[in-house]
């Protein structure tokens, strides 16, 4: 959940019903790189198909046999690129304005100004409309400072106009 819980990518209620939710505060980077560390130094090679599944919600049905839905194409970026995003959100407490700003120079050599404002807008758009969801998420354990988990450390409002009109305008200006 932890990168899922910024965008609102989970099913309330559903995922997010424990007690705790021992993973919920590590990013799915960290996670990887954890399991990978496993495969070459515990010689864990079952976790390899872990490690090459595309993640996925599991709410559509297979197609022959094959994932039909991937997370990422449902939300519109990369895990690494919602990593960075929400880090910007959270850590440097950026609006759609000027995370767009920060990522048109971050991602200058991969995305241009347009893709970089589709991506912040498309954040912003799920995280304003997920927002309540937060309120209910299953504690998680924290090994770092940076977590999306609000429930104890994010005082924010949860209730947010979905357009907003006056920040996208500026982004749209600034492409």
């Amino acid at each position: 959940l932890f990168l899922l819980s910024l965008t609102g990518y989970f099913t309330k209620y559903d995922c997010s019903s424990a007690d705790i939710n021992p993973i919920g505060g590590i990013s799915k980077t960290d996670l990887k790189s954890f399991l990978l560390f496993c495969v070459e130094h515990f010689h864990l090679p079952a976790l390899r198909g872990i490690l090459a599944a595309p993640p996925t919600a599991e709410l559509e049905p297979l197609t022959d046999g094959q994932v039909s839905q991937t997370d990422e194409a449902d939300m519109g970026m990369t895990y690494s690129e919602l990593s960075v995003i929400g880090r910007l959100r959270k850590i440097s407490k950026c609006g759609p304005f000027s995370m767009f700003c920060k990522l048109i120079h971050t991602w200058k050599d991969v995305l241009s100004p347009t893709e970089v404002a589709q991506k912040v807008k498309q954040f912003f758009r799920m995280y304003s409309m997920n927002r309540h969801k937060m309120t209910t998420v299953t504690p998680s354990y924290h090994a770092e400072s940076y977590s999306p988990d609000d429930n104890r450390f994010d005082l924010r409002p949860f209730l947010y106009n979905t357009r907003w009109t006056w920040q996208f305008r500026c982004i749209d200006k600034q492409v």
